[in-house]
């Protein structure tokens, strides 16, 4: 933990996380303070996070931190639903940094004992920003997380074979920014969510369900609708407004170290 966040208890030292019996309402409690912060718009939070690490928080260890969250909240999620499964997360990563979140929450799972099988969704060969590439690169041997690359929308179309037996989708496709109808392989994976909400599947969206706007509330098509959706630090306000609502579902706040005086220049 870094000494910037050294009056708030981070995911990673946070030992109420890693409570075999850790429910919804139990992490929506414990983490209540960062609900209650009043929201930020997607721009004011890349400002915030720029001037962290200008503070001295690093990438890495925010997405350490981040990861470890999302989790957390994984975990809270499959103790709070009641569903046959094989027991085993999908993980849906995009090329850039909410992939390397979810790259973190792999790994975490597998420290806990929860299988995983992670897909890298990008045409490209590696994650596109050197902090996911790294996380990627770390799941190399975790013994119960299993690897894929789905570089096409067919890739993707075969992870819809069985989908119904997951025990939970994890949708770190894609942050905010989105503009426009999503390209492939990213809109297929967006389908296979869709799909696997509607065999009953839970839905855990990274920071925002893949489409939509956390500035606006507004999505692109096709879009994710989640059941849980994890956001850090402050709540946004696309998750606030009306369509952020439906889409988002349940939402959490979860602290990641960045300190409350880089929220302003």
């Amino acid at each position: 933990m870094s000494s910037l966040s050294a009056t708030e208890l981070l995911p990673v030292a946070d030992a109420h996380l890693a409570e075999p019996g850790l429910t919804l309402d139990a992490l929506t409690a414990h983490w209540a303070a960062y609900g209650a912060r009043r929201a930020m718009t997607a721009e004011q939070m890349k400002g915030a996070d720029r001037r962290a690490q200008r503070m001295g928080a690093s990438g890495r260890e925010l997405m350490e931190q981040a990861g470890t969250a999302v989790a957390a909240a994984a975990r809270a999620l499959l103790n709070s639903t009641d569903r046959p499964s094989s027991g085993q997360v999908l993980i849906l990563a995009g090329p850039g940094n909410n992939g390397g979140d979810a790259f973190v929450a792999a790994r975490r799972l597998a420290d806990g004992g929860v299988r995983s099988y992670v897909v890298l969704v990008t045409s490209a060969a590696r994650p596109g920003t050197p902090d996911a590439a790294a996380n990627w690169d770390r799941l190399d041997g975790v013994a119960l997380v299993q690897r894929m690359h789905a570089g096409s929308g067919h890739d993707v179309a075969i992870l819809l074979n069985g989908i119904e037996r997951a025990a939970l989708v994890i949708d770190g496709l894609l942050g905010t920014g989105v503009r426009g109808a999503l390209r492939e392989p990213i809109s297929q994976a967006v389908d296979l969510c869709l799909a696997a909400r509607r065999h009953g599947v839970p839905i855990l969206s990274i920071d925002t369900p893949t489409a939509l706007d956390l500035s606006s509330g507004e999505p692109s098509e096709p879009n994710v609708h989640a059941d849980l959706t994890v956001t850090f630090h402050r709540p946004k306000e696309g998750l606030l407004r009306r369509t952020g609502r439906v889409l988002g579902g349940r939402v959490l706040v979860a602290p990641i170290g960045i300190p409350v005086q880089a929220d302003h220049d």
